[in-house]
């Protein structure tokens, strides 16, 4: 019988039947232990309310084995209940685990989640256009080292758009970040094969990542001087020459600083280009030390707002990425959950990490981990006496919880 993740949902909107070969009956009469099995067995669930940090809850609930129950789902607005990217991203959590309990009620303001076993293998998920495949992917990279098989997943929808990580910036600061905690091999890749623009999408990403078992402890205080700065200007079912535009601009201000830049033109047709209009720019700087410090800009999506020149594109994001090494820390802001995730998942070591001011995303996820994982940080602020080190860091310090995927041992 198929140990296939349980839906009991009574929605009209989303209409996921439970999978063939397993009852409802079944999950009652489960061993304890396991995650459909007695609840008496279960560590006690977790209330949340409100759908802000939707993700965050989900993952470490995931990770945790902790049931996790969300009230309130925007209750008091005109169209109340979860929408659809959220109903998208609760679809792929449930196809890289095994044995996931469901259940939302009628209005989507309620949702109970009671986690399973990282199953991982080959995948594929079409993602809601309304938000960006980065949505999907910073979750992704936070799971996939602890999956039971090696995850190999196509994503299809929008690579790029203003307000999730693009997928050039998971791939150019995300990656590197994983490999300084033993996560790397032959098969970890994040490869773009089409370029999907809102609205419409279209886009395809390969990301594979191998499993490991346990996390090295990382100490990772000095992120050194800026060597080098690369990026990629993109556009796609637009004129080429709008990307070297792009790319004409960002280096005016950035050759004043720096001679190590090369900016790539990425230029889609046909069917690798989508279905909507678009482009972009995203730049990455590197250390001496191996830090990335990423920042990011695209158009408007068609028909939405007023038109921006390509010109003005590229000095803007040239100057936010001159923001993001003033900010400075050896994780970009984009990355600073993830960091701090895979710290507190590492071995009972001491892991130390320097960062920028930390964002009101990350200081909600320390406070989900001392929720989930009961551990806190040692957080010293490190004023910079220096004119030339930036604004003010934040050195984050804690003791790994020995977290092991029991889940590589079983064949």
């Amino acid at each position: 019988m198929s140990q296939r993740s349980v839906f009991l949902f009574q929605t009209t909107w989303a209409r996921w039947a439970l999978p063939r070969g397993i009852s409802g009956a079944a999950i009652a009469a489960a061993p304890r232990g396991w995650p459909g099995g007695s609840m008496a067995s279960q560590p006690h669930s977790l209330s949340y309310v409100g759908c802000n940090f939707l993700r965050q809850r989900l993952v470490l609930s995931t990770l945790s084995g902790r049931p996790v129950k969300i009230r309130k789902i925007r209750a008091k607005e005109e169209n109340p209940g979860l929408r659809d990217f959220e109903a998208s991203f609760i679809r792929l959590i449930d196809k890289v685990t095994n044995g996931s309990r469901i259940e939302i009620n009628q209005t989507g303001t309620t949702l109970y989640y009671q986690p399973g076993l990282l199953s991982g293998g080959v995948l594929e998920h079409d993602c809601s256009p309304h938000r960006s495949i980065g949505y999907y992917l910073e979750s992704l990279l936070c799971l996939a080292p602890f999956m039971k098989h090696p995850l190999r997943i196509i994503l299809r929808g929008v690579t790029n758009d203003q307000v999730d990580p693009s997928v050039d910036v998971l791939k150019a600061t995300a990656l590197p970040l994983l490999k300084k905690f033993g996560i790397d091999g032959e098969g970890f890749e994040l490869k773009i094969t089409r370029r999907g623009m809102p609205p419409k999408g279209g886009g395809e990403v390969i990301f594979a990542c191998p499993v490991r078992k346990v996390l090295r402890p990382i100490q990772f205080t000095d992120p050194g001087k800026i060597k080098r700065i690369r990026g990629t200007a993109y556009s796609v079912r637009v004129s080429p020459q709008i990307a070297n535009r792009i790319v004409d601009s960002a280096r005016s201000i950035l050759n004043k600083f720096i001679p190590d830049i090369y900016i790539y033109t990425d230029h889609m047709k046909g069917t690798s280009s989508g279905k909507s209009p678009g482009f972009g720019l995203s730049l990455v700087a590197e250390t001496t030390n191996g830090t990335f410090l990423s920042a990011e800009l695209a158009s408007n999506p068609q028909g939405q707002g007023t038109a921006v020149l390509p010109e003005e594109l590229g000095l803007n994001c040239a100057k936010l990425l001159l923001e993001e090494i003033y900010r400075g820390g050896c994780v970009d802001s984009t990355n600073q959950s993830l960091v701090l995730l895979l710290m507190t998942l590492g071995q009972p070591d001491v892991s130390k990490v320097l960062l920028g001011p930390l964002s009101p995303y990350t200081i909600e996820f320390l406070r989900h981990l001392r929720s989930f994982f009961q551990i806190m940080f040692k957080i010293e602020t490190k004023p910079s006496h220096e004119e030339l080190q930036g604004g003010e860091k934040v050195l984050m310090t804690c003791v790994g919880i020995g977290f092991s995927n029991l889940s590589k041992t079983i064949k």
